[in-house]
């Protein structure tokens, strides 16, 4: 069980950290975790192999200065990005509709039709081929957990090159008309450097347009969603602190918007001298609020959900976790309630059969589900709420739900 109370040691206190993101000297740690495993998407073959992962340590450090939140203890070589890296949510009709959305809306209001597109951290490729299918553009995938042979024989594939390397000037020889770059710069540690160097790749005569989707950190601070706080994510963006980042960086910043139920924060730009600051910038006060009070209100959240499992666990009772990614993996091992939790599900195929690290449950396929009998299903991300419901129906299985 969580503790009543926490320590001096997790109340926000300055360090001599130096931000990433400004250079400013000085930062404030304010949540601090150890022992949380490095790679929450890396496919485990076998249980023991899970227990074993690489472990690593969390110091959330604020920069009163530009707004930007990172991991001080961040270590790039505890993290892989490989083939067995397995990140897709294409399995879900509710993300595939976004996603596709997104493609759509990113073509018809920039006219992105047989253009040259590019994406740094392209996953499995997924964006990339809708982009090809919709708009008939070329493009060029950039991200070392790539499997190109996974695409072939899709619809649009043929015009689509996915390169599994980390990115590089380099591959802006030819400049793109549209670069993207989705659910990636929260993985990165020197993010000033990174967005430096997408810069230095383009140039203001050709107008490349650019397209940013990350995790919005308003959102975690505001509710203590701590399920969002893992270690691959060293890097945590507000709208402010993602604007002022891009500016100082050569951009002209035109679009900051929040989207998917306030859970992702999307940014365009282009090459240019610094523009006006954007309304929705203006959130210095309210960072350094949240931030103060966020040690105190995210240990009662944790006391709460650890609760929840634990009553279950008392009353004889089941408990699943409907999704096995990272916020898994958070809840799981930041709770410390690994051994309360009975089954871990995902819709995902590829990620059936392989085991949760550090605390070793085995991923499911749904289609087992009637047979285990879950009495308790904790839903990870409440957006899949709905589809979620309907699946469970459809397996004639009727537990209580609850969803983060």
């Amino acid at each position: 069980m969580l503790s009543e109370t926490i320590t001096d040691e997790f109340k926000p206190h300055k360090v001599d950290v130096c931000c990433p993101s400004c250079g400013e000297e000085e930062t404030v740690v304010f949540y601090s975790l150890d022992n949380v495993p490095t790679n929450s998407c890396i496919l485990h073959a076998t249980k023991a192999e899970a227990e074993a992962c690489k472990l690593g340590q969390i110091r959330l450090c604020h920069c009163e200065k530009c707004g930007f939140i990172f991991n001080s203890e961040f270590k790039q070589t505890l993290t892989e990005y490989s083939g067995r890296y397995e990140e897709t949510q294409g399995f879900s009709p509710t993300f595939s509709r976004f996603h596709t959305n997104l493609a759509n809306r990113i073509i018809e209001q920039h006219d992105i039709r047989d253009r040259d597109v590019m994406e740094i951290g392209c996953g499995k490729g997924e964006f990339l081929i809708l982009l090809s299918q919709l708009g008939q553009n070329k493009g060029i995938g950039i991200d070392p957990s790539a499997i190109p042979e996974r695409i072939v024989g899709i619809e649009g594939a043929e015009r689509v090159e996915l390169i599994p390397e980390y990115f590089d000037p380099k591959h802006c020889e030819n400049e793109p008309d549209f670069l993207c770059c989705k659910m990636t710069l929260e993985h990165i540690t020197n993010t000033a450097e990174f967005i430096r160097q997408i810069r230095d790749g383009l140039t203001e005569e050709n107008g490349t347009l650019v397209f940013f989707q990350i995790p919005e950190s308003l959102r975690i601070l505001r509710q203590c969603a701590f399920e969002d706080i893992y270690y691959e994510h060293c890097s945590y963006f507000t709208p402010g602190s993602l604007g002022r980042l891009f500016r100082s960086s050569g951009f002209r910043v035109s679009e900051i918007a929040t989207e998917y139920d306030d859970q992702y924060l999307t940014i365009e730009a282009v090459p240019g001298a610094s523009s006006e600051t954007l309304e929705i910038e203006n959130d210095l006060d309210e960072i350094a609020s949240l931030v103060e009070s966020f040690p105190e209100r995210v240990h009662q959240a944790k006391k709460r959900w650890a609760g929840i499992v634990e009553d279950a666990r008392s009353n004889g009772e089941k408990t699943l976790l409907w999704g096995s990614g990272s916020k898994a993996v958070s809840f799981l091992t930041s709770l410390g309630i690994g051994d309360q939790v009975d089954y871990v599900t995902d819709i995902n195929p590829n990620r059936h059969n392989h085991y949760m690290p550090l605390t070793g449950q085995r991923i499911v396929a749904p289609s087992e589900l009637p047979d285990l009998k879950p009495d308790l299903v904790i839903i990870m991300n409440r957006i899949y709420e709905d589809e979620i419901r309907k699946d469970l129906n459809a397996l004639g299985l009727d537990p209580k739900i609850v969803c983060l």
